[in-house]
């Protein structure tokens, strides 16, 4: 495996959504579920599709971060950890490994852009990477939601 960094940081991140598969048991299958894209991109490093791996590297945690963000549950947890370190009440361990899923995924973008950067730049796979993950990531997160609207139908 080239790239262990990025194997070790998609693991963690993988990791993170299982540990909250079991914190926040309502939502099992749904954390879960958004552990599996993290498997598919360390199978990509290991089976030497770097630029899908990256790709995906760069794009899976940042749709994370915009649901999160766009939905409110980031700006929560992320509230309530901030009261904490003011002397408020302590936060609960999924708010503390919702934390750090954020920051995983945060570095995970980072070192996927820059092994992007420094392996495939101007070599002319850019597009056809981008807009084949993109239908990936459209797939995988549009099953997301409509099974996270299923389980609270809007009125």
């Amino acid at each position: 495996m080239v790239h262990r960094g990025i194997a070790t940081l998609s693991g963690a991140m993988m990791l993170c959504f299982l540990i909250l598969s079991g914190l926040d048991t309502q939502f099992f299958f749904l954390h879960f579920y958004e552990s599996l894209i993290y498997l598919v991109i360390i199978l990509m490093l290991f089976y030497f599709a770097d630029h899908w791996a990256y790709m995906l590297g760069i794009m899976a945690p940042t749709v994370w971060i915009l649901q999160q963000l766009v939905m409110g549950f980031l700006w929560n947890v992320l509230r309530s950890t901030a009261s904490y370190v003011t002397g408020g009440e302590r936060p609960t361990g999924t708010d503390v490994i919702t934390v750090l899923t954020a920051i995983l995924a945060v570095m995970m973008i980072i070192f996927c852009v820059r092994h992007w950067r420094r392996e495939f730049s101007g070599l002319g796979k850019f597009w056809p990477t981008f807009v084949g993950s993109l239908v990936v990531i459209i797939i995988y997160y549009g099953i997301l939601w409509y099974w996270f609207g299923s389980l609270f139908p809007w009125k």
